[in-house]
Protein backbone atom coordinates (compact mmCIF):
# COMPACT_ATOMS: atom_id res chain seq x y z
CA UNK A 1 0.00 0.00 0.00
CA UNK A 2 1.14 3.46 -0.64
CA UNK A 3 1.72 5.66 2.44
CA UNK A 4 1.31 9.23 2.21
CA UNK A 5 5.55 9.27 3.52
CA UNK A 6 6.70 7.28 0.37
CA UNK A 7 7.93 9.79 -2.13
CA UNK A 8 6.60 10.58 -5.76
CA UNK A 9 10.28 8.80 -6.96
CA UNK A 10 9.51 5.37 -5.34
CA UNK A 11 5.86 4.77 -6.24
CA UNK A 12 6.98 5.60 -10.02
CA UNK A 13 9.43 3.51 -9.70
CA UNK A 14 7.80 0.71 -8.46
CA UNK A 15 4.49 1.17 -10.14
CA UNK A 16 5.05 3.22 -13.46
CA UNK A 17 1.34 3.71 -14.57
CA UNK A 18 0.67 5.98 -11.63
CA UNK A 19 2.00 8.95 -13.31
CA UNK A 20 -0.94 9.29 -15.49
CA UNK A 21 -2.84 8.79 -12.79
CA UNK A 22 -1.05 11.79 -10.70
CA UNK A 23 -1.46 14.00 -14.14
CA UNK A 24 -5.19 12.94 -14.08
CA UNK A 25 -5.22 14.03 -10.70
CA UNK A 26 -3.78 17.50 -11.04
CA UNK A 27 -2.47 19.25 -14.07
CA UNK A 28 0.76 20.64 -11.99
CA UNK A 29 1.88 16.92 -12.15
CA UNK A 30 2.47 17.02 -15.89
CA UNK A 31 6.40 18.37 -14.71
CA UNK A 32 6.68 14.69 -13.62
CA UNK A 33 7.01 13.66 -17.17
CA UNK A 34 9.88 15.49 -17.51
CA UNK A 35 13.07 12.72 -16.71
CA UNK A 36 15.17 15.06 -15.35
CA UNK A 37 12.08 16.18 -12.74
CA UNK A 38 11.91 12.54 -11.87
CA UNK A 39 15.43 11.89 -11.42
CA UNK A 40 15.90 14.60 -8.77
CA UNK A 41 12.73 16.98 -7.05
CA UNK A 42 10.47 13.90 -7.40
CA UNK A 43 13.08 12.05 -4.77
CA UNK A 44 12.30 14.56 -2.04
CA UNK A 45 8.80 15.03 -2.55
CA UNK A 46 6.50 12.97 -0.93
CA UNK A 47 2.86 12.19 -1.58
CA UNK A 48 1.64 14.13 0.80
CA UNK A 49 3.82 17.07 -0.52
CA UNK A 50 3.01 16.52 -3.96
CA UNK A 51 -0.81 16.47 -2.97
CA UNK A 52 0.42 20.21 -1.64
CA UNK A 53 1.79 20.89 -4.87
CA UNK A 54 -1.17 19.99 -6.63
CA UNK A 55 -3.38 21.65 -4.91
CA UNK A 56 -5.52 18.32 -3.90
CA UNK A 57 -6.53 16.37 -0.86
CA UNK A 58 -3.89 14.05 0.13
CA UNK A 59 -6.32 11.56 1.07
CA UNK A 60 -8.25 12.15 -2.43
CA UNK A 61 -4.49 11.67 -3.63
CA UNK A 62 -3.60 8.35 -1.76
CA UNK A 63 -6.93 6.83 -2.60
CA UNK A 64 -6.78 6.93 -6.04
CA UNK A 65 -2.96 5.69 -6.49
CA UNK A 66 -3.88 2.94 -4.02
CA UNK A 67 -6.92 1.79 -6.29
CA UNK A 68 -4.77 2.41 -9.37
CA UNK A 69 -2.62 -0.32 -7.68
CA UNK A 70 -4.78 -2.91 -6.88
CA UNK A 71 -6.68 -2.52 -10.49
CA UNK A 72 -4.43 -1.42 -13.02
CA UNK A 73 -6.12 -0.50 -16.43
CA UNK A 74 -9.74 0.52 -14.82
CA UNK A 75 -10.45 4.05 -15.07
CA UNK A 76 -11.15 6.62 -12.81
CA UNK A 77 -14.89 6.93 -11.98
CA UNK A 78 -14.61 9.46 -9.61
CA UNK A 79 -15.06 13.69 -10.91
CA UNK A 80 -12.10 15.47 -10.91
CA UNK A 81 -11.25 16.48 -7.09
CA UNK A 82 -11.52 20.45 -6.33
CA UNK A 83 -8.60 22.42 -5.77
CA UNK A 84 -7.77 23.12 -2.80
CA UNK A 85 -8.35 26.86 -1.64
CA UNK A 86 -5.49 29.12 -1.30
CA UNK A 87 -5.09 32.01 0.44
CA UNK A 88 -5.98 35.00 -0.85
CA UNK A 89 -1.88 37.03 -1.39
CA UNK A 90 -1.41 39.12 1.66
CA UNK A 91 2.85 40.51 1.43
CA UNK A 92 2.18 41.80 4.99
CA UNK A 93 2.57 38.40 6.20
CA UNK A 94 6.43 38.46 5.21
CA UNK A 95 8.05 39.79 8.64
CA UNK A 96 9.44 43.16 8.39
CA UNK A 97 12.64 42.02 9.72
CA UNK A 98 13.50 39.71 6.83
CA UNK A 99 12.30 42.59 4.27
CA UNK A 100 15.22 44.95 6.50
CA UNK A 101 17.97 42.58 5.83
CA UNK A 102 20.62 44.24 3.79
CA UNK A 103 21.01 43.41 0.42
CA UNK A 104 24.58 42.49 0.82
CA UNK A 105 23.02 39.21 2.65
CA UNK A 106 20.20 38.59 0.57
CA UNK A 107 20.97 35.77 -2.02
CA UNK A 108 18.35 35.37 -4.81
CA UNK A 109 17.61 32.64 -6.91
CA UNK A 110 14.93 32.41 -9.27
CA UNK A 111 14.21 29.18 -10.91
CA UNK A 112 10.84 30.02 -12.53
CA UNK A 113 12.42 29.69 -16.35
CA UNK A 114 14.17 26.83 -15.55
CA UNK A 115 11.00 24.94 -14.12
CA UNK A 116 9.04 25.71 -17.46
CA UNK A 117 12.14 24.80 -19.21
CA UNK A 118 11.97 21.48 -17.72
CA UNK A 119 15.48 22.01 -16.38
CA UNK A 120 16.38 20.47 -12.68
CA UNK A 121 16.92 23.70 -10.32
CA UNK A 122 17.83 21.64 -7.05
CA UNK A 123 21.41 22.10 -7.40
CA UNK A 124 21.29 25.83 -8.15
CA UNK A 125 19.32 26.31 -5.21
CA UNK A 126 21.73 24.00 -2.82
CA UNK A 127 24.64 26.47 -4.43
CA UNK A 128 22.70 29.56 -3.61
CA UNK A 129 21.59 28.08 -0.03
CA UNK A 130 25.61 27.41 0.61
CA UNK A 131 25.71 31.18 -0.66
CA UNK A 132 23.96 32.22 2.02
CA UNK A 133 25.46 33.60 5.32
CA UNK A 134 24.62 33.22 8.77
CA UNK A 135 21.48 35.79 9.45
CA UNK A 136 21.43 36.24 5.72
CA UNK A 137 18.25 35.63 3.41
CA UNK A 138 17.71 33.25 0.46
CA UNK A 139 14.91 34.00 -2.15
CA UNK A 140 13.32 31.61 -4.17
CA UNK A 141 11.32 32.05 -7.10
CA UNK A 142 9.30 29.34 -8.54
CA UNK A 143 6.48 27.94 -10.24
CA UNK A 144 4.84 26.44 -7.21
CA UNK A 145 5.33 25.87 -3.88
CA UNK A 146 8.64 24.12 -3.50
CA UNK A 147 7.08 22.25 0.14
CA UNK A 148 9.87 19.72 -0.33
CA UNK A 149 12.89 22.10 0.35
CA UNK A 150 11.76 23.11 3.43
CA UNK A 151 12.81 20.21 5.10
CA UNK A 152 15.93 19.58 3.07
CA UNK A 153 17.07 23.44 3.71
CA UNK A 154 15.86 22.94 8.22
CA UNK A 155 18.74 20.90 8.59
CA UNK A 156 20.64 23.77 7.05
CA UNK A 157 19.42 26.21 9.72
CA UNK A 158 16.97 27.51 7.81
CA UNK A 159 13.30 28.89 8.81
CA UNK A 160 10.42 29.85 5.53
CA UNK A 161 7.99 32.00 4.51
CA UNK A 162 5.80 31.22 1.43
CA UNK A 163 4.41 33.99 -0.35
CA UNK A 164 2.10 33.42 -3.27
CA UNK A 165 2.43 36.27 -6.01
CA UNK A 166 0.29 34.07 -8.05
CA UNK A 167 -1.07 30.53 -8.80
CA UNK A 168 2.39 30.17 -11.01
CA UNK A 169 4.62 32.28 -8.91
CA UNK A 170 5.89 31.61 -5.45
CA UNK A 171 8.70 33.72 -3.56
CA UNK A 172 9.80 31.70 -0.62
CA UNK A 173 12.21 33.76 1.95
CA UNK A 174 14.48 31.30 3.17
CA UNK A 175 16.02 33.24 6.43
CA UNK A 176 19.51 31.43 7.79
CA UNK A 177 19.70 31.27 11.36
CA UNK A 178 23.01 31.75 12.86
CA UNK A 179 25.24 29.07 14.66
CA UNK A 180 23.90 29.72 18.04
CA UNK A 181 21.55 32.13 19.14
CA UNK A 182 24.12 34.38 20.24
CA UNK A 183 25.17 34.62 16.49
CA UNK A 184 21.48 35.08 15.69
CA UNK A 185 22.12 38.38 14.79
CA UNK A 186 25.13 39.10 12.13
CA UNK A 187 28.14 40.89 12.57
CA UNK A 188 27.57 44.07 10.40
CA UNK A 189 29.50 44.17 7.21
CA UNK A 190 31.48 46.95 7.68
CA UNK A 191 32.79 47.63 4.07
CA UNK A 192 35.88 50.04 3.59
CA UNK A 193 35.61 53.40 2.79
CA UNK A 194 35.66 53.32 -1.31
CA UNK A 195 33.39 50.28 -1.66
CA UNK A 196 30.69 50.57 -3.52
CA UNK A 197 26.77 50.63 -2.15
CA UNK A 198 25.12 47.37 -1.36
CA UNK A 199 23.68 46.61 -4.96
CA UNK A 200 27.41 46.36 -5.70
CA UNK A 201 28.51 43.86 -3.25
CA UNK A 202 28.81 40.49 -3.89
CA UNK A 203 28.86 37.79 -0.72
CA UNK A 204 30.44 34.38 -0.74
CA UNK A 205 30.51 32.84 2.09
CA UNK A 206 32.64 29.59 2.04
CA UNK A 207 32.60 28.45 5.23
CA UNK A 208 32.03 24.78 5.61
CA UNK A 209 32.92 24.18 2.34
CA UNK A 210 36.56 21.67 2.12
CA UNK A 211 39.54 22.83 0.25
CA UNK A 212 40.64 23.41 -2.74
CA UNK A 213 36.76 24.50 -3.30
CA UNK A 214 36.31 27.69 -1.07
CA UNK A 215 39.54 29.29 -3.64
CA UNK A 216 37.92 27.81 -6.69
CA UNK A 217 34.33 29.13 -6.14
CA UNK A 218 35.90 33.01 -5.21
CA UNK A 219 38.37 32.75 -8.37
CA UNK A 220 34.59 31.75 -10.22
CA UNK A 221 32.91 34.56 -9.11
CA UNK A 222 35.86 37.07 -9.32
CA UNK A 223 35.61 35.75 -13.50
CA UNK A 224 32.32 37.51 -13.33
CA UNK A 225 33.01 40.48 -11.08
CA UNK A 226 31.90 44.15 -12.76
CA UNK A 227 34.75 46.83 -11.83
CA UNK A 228 33.36 49.08 -8.96
CA UNK A 229 31.80 46.08 -6.80
CA UNK A 230 33.06 44.20 -4.48
CA UNK A 231 33.52 40.26 -3.61
CA UNK A 232 33.09 40.04 0.22
CA UNK A 233 34.10 36.22 1.02
CA UNK A 234 33.12 34.90 4.41
CA UNK A 235 35.51 32.48 5.25
CA UNK A 236 37.02 30.66 9.32
CA UNK A 237 40.53 31.62 8.31
CA UNK A 238 42.58 34.18 6.57
CA UNK A 239 42.57 32.66 2.75
CA UNK A 240 46.46 32.62 2.62
CA UNK A 241 46.35 30.46 -0.67
CA UNK A 242 44.13 32.51 -2.19
CA UNK A 243 45.79 35.93 -1.71
CA UNK A 244 48.46 35.61 -4.15
CA UNK A 245 46.12 34.84 -6.44
CA UNK A 246 44.47 37.89 -6.13
CA UNK A 247 47.53 39.84 -6.84
CA UNK A 248 48.09 37.94 -10.03
CA UNK A 249 44.73 38.82 -11.04
CA UNK A 250 44.83 42.42 -10.54
CA UNK A 251 42.39 42.34 -7.34
CA UNK A 252 42.73 44.32 -4.41
CA UNK A 253 41.96 43.28 -0.99
CA UNK A 254 41.16 43.99 2.81
CA UNK A 255 41.00 40.97 5.37
CA UNK A 256 39.04 41.68 8.59
CA UNK A 257 38.98 39.30 11.13
CA UNK A 258 35.90 40.14 12.84
CA UNK A 259 36.30 37.16 15.46
CA UNK A 260 38.05 33.78 16.05
CA UNK A 261 35.75 31.85 13.35
CA UNK A 262 34.78 34.45 10.95
CA UNK A 263 37.28 36.24 8.84
CA UNK A 264 35.73 38.50 5.82
CA UNK A 265 37.93 39.62 2.69
CA UNK A 266 36.59 42.43 0.51
CA UNK A 267 38.34 42.02 -2.53
CA UNK A 268 37.80 44.57 -5.73
CA UNK A 269 39.37 44.91 -9.11
CA UNK A 270 42.33 47.25 -9.25
CA UNK A 271 41.98 50.93 -10.35
CA UNK A 272 42.53 50.76 -14.09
Amino acid sequence: MIKATDTIHAVLAKHEHLLDVLVATSPAFEKLRNAAMRRTMARLVTVEQAARIGRVDPTVLLDRLNRAVEHPGAPLVDPMPAAAPTPDVDPSHVPGALRRIPSALVIECDVREDLRAGREPFHRIMDAARATPDGGLLKVRATFEPAPLYAVLAKQRFSHVAERIADDDWCVWFHREGASTAAATPAPIDVPAGAPPDDGVVVLDVRGLEPPEPMERTLEALASLPRGATLVQINVRVPRFLIPKLEERGFTYEVHEQSKDVVRVFIRHKPS
